[in-house]
């Protein structure tokens, strides 16, 4: 019978993630736990998964992440965790641009596939995990990155987007905003919807409206135009606040209002982003935003796919951050 990571780990009475640093950098864990780490993989008689070994230093030493939105800065805080953990390892990491679109994802995940690259890190742009299934299969570990697993089993990292969306509305509404706008889309990526339920649930207790203004992107421009089509409403038809899908369409929202100069930010439409990406707080009127931990996040994704290799029956651990609301000038002059 094949022993796992996890029995070590309940053995020696230490977390997965401590069982991983002994196998793959003891120079990280305290000389005592490292001996009582190696006492249970003795008695135990714990082997290495050939994978695991290949993923610490073997045959194949490539990672691929796959990301949806290169532009956004939160991507790419998540793959400078990512890169920063897998270089202290000796991995090197190949990125691909899924740009929200579930063909270009397949297509970068047949790509990896063919590389063998030795595990593979993705933010799905739809539900559809049937790929991913054959990968991990086949003996490649996969991990999601801000996205929750669901019922797949797959390891992930992700954030409570339903939070996030729920402390965005309860801000608007603790200062007094009553007709909001839920800026974001396209629906179809988990994160927009969880977002949006959050509001909705938000809005629902606190007995205020909330309407959606549905985009193609998660992009400054989708933003901007979202913008144009409110500002051109008569005021009193105007939503006095907006929580955006992330911190790019607020950004456009806000141009559009700011560079008409037909509506005042926070004065008649308070705006709330998401992410808390470097340009929130350099914005024009600095943006009020729900902070993501995307380094930390891209950093723990890697360990968990070299948890998953060391040991690719245990159950796929899911990691879920709080979001922390940011409170800038454009909500609060």
């Amino acid at each position: 019978m094949t022993v796992s990571v996890r029995e070590v780990a309940a053995l020696a009475g230490v977390s997965l993630g401590t069982v991983s640093n002994v196998l793959n950098r003891p120079d990280k864990v305290a000389p005592p736990t490292v001996d009582r780490v190696q006492r249970a993989i003795a008695e135990l008689g714990f082997v290495r998964n050939d994978q695991a070994r290949q993923l610490r230093a073997g045959r194949s030493t490539t990672l691929g992440l796959v990301v949806l939105d290169a532009g956004n800065p939160f991507f790419s805080d998540v793959a400078r965790g990512v890169e920063d953990a897998a270089a202290a390892r000796g991995l090197a990491v190949l990125v691909g641009n899924s740009d929200e679109s579930t063909d270009r994802e397949q297509t970068y995940i047949g790509l990896f596939e063919e590389r063998r690259v030795a595990g593979l890190l993705i933010t799905p742009a739809g539900d559809d995990l049937g790929r991913l299934e054959r990968l991990r299969s086949q003996g490649t570990p996969v991990v999601l990155v801000d996205r929750q697993a669901d019922t797949s089993g797959f390891p992930s990292v992700s954030v409570d987007d339903t939070l996030g969306g729920r402390i965005a509305v309860e801000h608007l509404a603790a200062i007094g905003r009553r007709r909001v706008a839920f800026v974001g889309g396209p629906f179809t990526i988990r994160q927009v919807a969880d977002r949006h339920r959050g509001a909705v649930q938000a809005a629902t207790a606190a007995g205020i409206g909330i309407e959606v203004v549905e985009t193609t992107s998660l992009s400054v421009l989708e933003g901007r135009r979202a913008g144009e089509a409110l500002q051109a409403r008569p005021a009193a038809d105007r939503p006095d606040a907006v929580f955006a899908a992330n911190d790019l369409l607020a950004v456009g929202l806000e141009q559009a209002f700011i560079m008409r100069g037909s509506v005042q930010v926070p004065g008649e439409v308070a705006i709330v982003g998401y992410d808390d990406i470097a340009f929130a707080e350099a914005a024009v009127v600095p943006l009020t935003s729900v902070r993501q931990p995307a380094q930390e996040m891209g950093r723990r994704a890697l360990e968990l796919l070299v948890e998953q290799a060391d040991d690719p029956s245990a159950p796929g651990e899911q990691v879920e951050f709080a979001p922390e609301l940011v409170v800038r000038a454009s909500t609060v002059a």
